[in-house]
């Protein structure tokens, strides 16, 4: 990929305004960042998911301000004219203002983010609105949102019925209008999201699982390369099966080694016989 600009806010706008879809992906190491960095992949997520699919829990509660900043700071490294986003996770933002607002900010000066995403529609725009207010540009989430799974009733299709498609809609203006430049809707019904996308004035409207209709669209890294061997969401793509790439391999390593047909002899470092000798002659001393 040629040398491209710092992807900002206003370039991700002037996209969406011609029409031009936006891309988005979840990435949370050096080396992943660096291959969406090449591909020119417009905006990244460091997402609390990293608790599942880096670190094996089987949800995001778990996850910390630590852990969040760590891989937010590797995939900075790995990619820096992408458009960073750090995820806020559980309880970061929840408990006050004064909390969010120093939490997010940890991850514009730590991690050197572009902006943070926090989860939760009216109830969170308090919270929107005092981040924003700070000056550090906030992304909101609606849908399905995995901090409250338990709450929604597992991992599932939120606003199939219409009082609950009507309750994510207004949420989406609430976001909007404290302050939210953009938003993202996980598993929602694609028409739900057409009217959400149609009724932003100045945000923006991401979509995972949730149709064509927003202005772009975000997939998690683990999902499209086969990586999280415990379930495959439906509303994931598998662009190439690197995971069973890996596991072949690594069962080749486990055959080669056990035979001793590993290593081979260009696979290691030798001492030349002059100062093997010397050292033989060292020991004997």
């Amino acid at each position: 990929m040629s040398e491209r600009k710092k992807v900002t806010i206003r370039d991700l706008f002037d996209k969406a305004a011609r029409g031009e879809p936006i891309t988005w992906l979840t990435c949370y190491d050096y080396p992943t960042a660096y291959f969406q960095e090449q591909a020119g992949v417009d905006m990244i997520l460091v997402g609390d998911s990293l608790g599942m699919t880096m670190l094996g829990y089987d949800g995001t509660l778990p996850v910390t301000m630590e852990d969040m900043i760590r891989h937010t700071q590797a995939v900075r490294r790995g990619a820096p004219t992408a458009f960073l986003v750090g995820d806020m996770p559980y309880m970061s933002y929840q408990p006050s203002n004064e909390t969010a607002i120093r939490n997010a900010g940890r991850f514009m000066a730590e991690a050197n983010c572009d902006a943070i995403k926090l989860e939760g529609g009216g109830e969170m725009a308090e919270r929107i609105r005092a981040i924003v207010n700070a000056g550090i540009p906030a992304i909101g989430h609606l849908g399905l949102t995995p901090q409250s799974v338990a709450a929604l009733g597992g991992f599932r299709v939120q606003g199939k019925g219409a009082r609950q498609a009507k309750k994510i809609i207004d949420d989406a203006k609430l976001v909007e209008e404290a302050g939210a430049f953009a938003i993202l809707l996980e598993m929602v019904p694609d028409r739900v999201t057409k009217i959400i996308t149609e009724r932003a004035k100045d945000c923006l409207i991401m979509s995972l699982g949730s149709g064509p209709h927003a202005h772009g669209q975000l997939l998690i890294f683990h999902d499209m390369f086969g990586l999280y061997p415990k379930f495959k969401p439906r509303m994931a793509k598998v662009y190439g099966n690197a995971g069973e790439v890996i596991l072949n391999g690594l069962k080749q390593y486990v055959k080669e080694v056990t035979n001793r047909e590993f290593p081979q002899r260009e696979n290691w470092f030798t001492i030349k016989d002059e100062e093997y000798e010397e050292l033989l002659a060292m020991l004997d001393e």
